[in-house]
């Protein structure tokens, strides 16, 4: 370069100006115990004021611990330093932008702490290496804090569901509950899961049964596992009954999920009866669900057969928004959901060797489906909008 040419600065020198810049700073989120106390006979509840003033605290909160970490991740990137971001400043971050989501959710500032601390409790227990597994892969840590606290924003904002006869649900012992599927992606058995812990008194834990595919796939598989899903089997199922456990199963598979929107709630074909064949042997009884609202989330209007022949997949969908708006298309449409558990259908009177009669097997069959198909009609009757 030319005697004349000027030095080019330093990334450190650029960042040094730019950071003294006159920028305003807003204020930390500050925790409960820091906040001011209302007043004695103020009438407003805590949880109405968190959205407002907490969020907005949360959010600067969050952007100037961000920067200072963005800062010293490009000062460990020149090798002439070894500035490096202290651990605490990164839990810090990952505190409060934990804070603040919690805040967005309208919690009251009692129920962001106990959250926050049984999330770091639980990251503790992660790390040290407190694991606990069943024999088929369940891991009821991991599904109590990451597995359906991810999902409740869904259920909770996004679909708002109505349950209905939680109360039909046994609170011991096994059960099998057999549901409609449907949704081109299947939504509804992850959220019956949820609403079965949620909404049931004894919080209870719902193993759903799979197909090979959610299994055969990286991640997937391993997330199905630990949520308590099992491979769709009888001898899988009657070990899970006998053991007490509550099972969920969604017979109709992927002609359930994958059906056009023109044949919504319609039930398809619901096998061979290999359920009711578990029940008989477990002698357990069986609870029937519908579900209203997961038709209308990916309404399917065709099928590309030969696209999802190459990725090997049952059906690549065709929707009002996929795959014309790309990935935007996977957002689900907000229907409003209804979800009723009727009354159990008795096994134990028919006895274990009911299982082995083809016709006691495909009356007991029938009749379930012919319950869910009829409540089916009855909620779509009872709900006054698709999406409100």
């Amino acid at each position: 370069m030319g005697a004349g040419t000027s030095k080019r600065p330093s990334r450190a020198g650029v960042r040094t100006q730019a950071a003294a810049g006159d920028r305003a700073r807003l204020r930390a989120v500050p925790s409960p115990s820091e906040q001011p106390a209302a007043p004695e006979k103020s009438s407003t509840p805590l949880s109405a004021a968190l959205p407002t003033a907490a969020l907005a605290s949360a959010a600067a909160q969050v952007s100037g611990t961000a920067e200072k970490l963005v800062g010293k991740f490009l000062e460990a990137a020149d090798t002439t330093t070894n500035i490096r971001p202290r651990p605490g400043e990164i839990v810090d971050l990952a505190v409060n932008v934990l804070r603040a989501a919690l805040a967005s959710a309208g919690l009251p500032a009692g129920e962001i702490e106990r959250h926050v601390a049984e999330t770091l409790a639980y990251v503790r227990r992660r790390i040290s290496g407190e694991v606990t597994v069943d024999e088929f892969g369940f891991d009821e840590d991991y599904t109590l804090h990451v597995h359906l606290p991810v999902l409740r924003p869904l259920y909770k904002r996004w679909f708002r569901v109505e349950v209905k006869g939680v109360e039909n649900i046994p609170a011991t012992g096994g059960a099998l509950v057999v549901a409609n599927h449907s949704g081109t992606i299947a939504f509804d058995s992850l959220l019956t899961q949820l609403a079965v812990h949620d909404e049931h008194p004894q919080q209870r834990h719902l193993r759903m049964l799979g197909a090979d595919l959610v299994f055969q796939t990286p991640f997937l598989g391993t997330i199905a596992r630990r949520s308590g899903s099992t491979l769709a089997t009888n001898p899988d199922a009657e070990r899970l009954l006998r053991n007490g456990e509550l099972v969920g199963v969604w017979p109709e598979g992927f002609k359930g999920v994958g059906k056009k929107f023109s044949e919504r709630y319609k039930l398809q074909r619901f096998g061979r009866g290999g359920f009711v064949a578990a029940a008989l042997h477990a002698g357990v009884p069986i609870v029937p669900c519908s579900i209203v609202g997961a038709e209308e989330t990916y309404p399917i209007l065709g099928n590309m057969p030969v696209v999802a022949r190459l990725l090997g997949v049952p059906y690549v969908p065709i929707t009002p928004t996929f795959p014309w708006l790309g990935l935007l298309g996977l957002i689900p449409l907000p229907s409003k959901w209804l979800i009723e558990f009727g009354a159990p259908v008795d096994t134990a009177a028919l006895g274990p060797q009911a299982a082995d009669d083809p016709m006691v097997v495909f009356d007991l069959t029938d009749q379930i489906r012919e319950t869910i198909q009829q409540t089916l009609y009855s909620l779509l009757m009872e709900r006054r909008s698709v999406f409100i």
